[in-house]
């Protein structure tokens, strides 16, 4: 199989989101209003998967999903839906599934379910950092593959660290590119992307990517050979929906770096589709907004 036909592979969360829509944000001890609710397969991994699928990456997701009928209505989002290569289903109470990951009755994906996954077929795997310990064990079987190949035929690491919790920082050593969050910058003491880069390159192996996005500062990410790049952010005329906003810039990058382009190249159009999408509900118009940018 040649590179370019093999996919890219999301782990992490997935789960059910249920969006309230107001006329105004609420004040603290008022009743409000809806003026509409819908419900949206939501997670990280799981959001970034949808998009990559929207781009036009052939990609597939590996999660745990409680059983049950709302597990079952969990959507193909009524836009293109990401391929189930691996869905953990539990046999738990419902109300686990829409309101919160509950760790000790939802595991996540363990390194045994990972050696199942027929690594040949990928070019890309992406982490949401969640349960390190099996996390690192699934990177080593990745590590160990890409060994036997040479570097055109190695599978790609990324991880995104976006939590500020101590045991996912062991993950900076192991991406080939690594997405931090502004929240985790802030938790470490920096106070600008640029400051974030300079501050946790020492956390990255050598050749790493390490990317951090800003919200309206746009994005920054530090080169394989230690050269800052910046973009803009690309907000849109009404700001109307940023849920999943940094899940479809992680995607959007991961698209561009996982077809060959450069690294200025792929932050660009992370932060136009990641800005774009805030303009509207949900991902299901992604696609003709990339198209109309075109």
């Amino acid at each position: 199989m040649e590179q370019k036909d093999k996919k890219v592979l999301c782990i992490g969360l997935v789960c059910l989101d249920i969006i309230s829509v107001v006329d105004k944000y609420p004040e603290e001890d008022t009743d409000s209003r809806c003026v509409s609710q819908r419900w949206q397969r939501g997670g990280n991994a799981s959001n970034s998967c949808t998009v990559l699928s929207l781009l036009g990456s052939s990609c597939a997701f590996m999660g745990s999903l409680c059983a049950g009928p709302v597990a079952r209505s969990h959507d193909p989002l009524q836009c293109k839906a990401p391929v189930l290569l691996h869905v953990r289903k539990l046999h738990h109470s419902l109300k686990l599934l829409p309101l919160m990951a509950d760790r000790r009755n939802v595991p996540d994906v363990t390194a045994e379910d990972f050696s199942k996954v027929e690594l040949r077929h990928f070019k890309w795997i992406h982490w949401e950092g969640r349960n390190v310990d099996e996390q690192l064990k699934m990177i080593q079987q990745v590590a160990r593959h890409n060994a036997a190949l040479p570097w055109q035929q190695r599978i790609t690491i990324s991880v995104e660290i976006e939590k500020p919790r101590e045991p996912l920082y062991e993950l900076f050593a192991y991406g080939d590119v690594v997405f931090v969050s502004k929240d985790v910058a802030r938790h470490l003491g920096f106070h600008t992307p640029q400051s974030a880069l300079e501050g946790l390159r020492c956390r990255v192996k050598v050749g790493a990517v390490l990317i951090c996005a800003w919200a309206e500062k746009g994005a920054d990410a530090l080169a394989p050979d230690g050269l800052f790049i910046h973009s803009d952010a690309f907000p849109p005329e009404r700001l109307i929906d940023t849920l999943g906003a940094g899940d479809t810039f992680n995607a959007a990058v991961i698209h561009k770096l996982s077809n060959g382009a450069r690294l200025e190249e792929a932050l660009t159009f992370g932060c136009r589709v990641a800005g774009g999408k805030c303009g509207f509900h949900g991902y299901g118009g992604i696609a003709d907004m990339v198209t109309r940018q075109e």
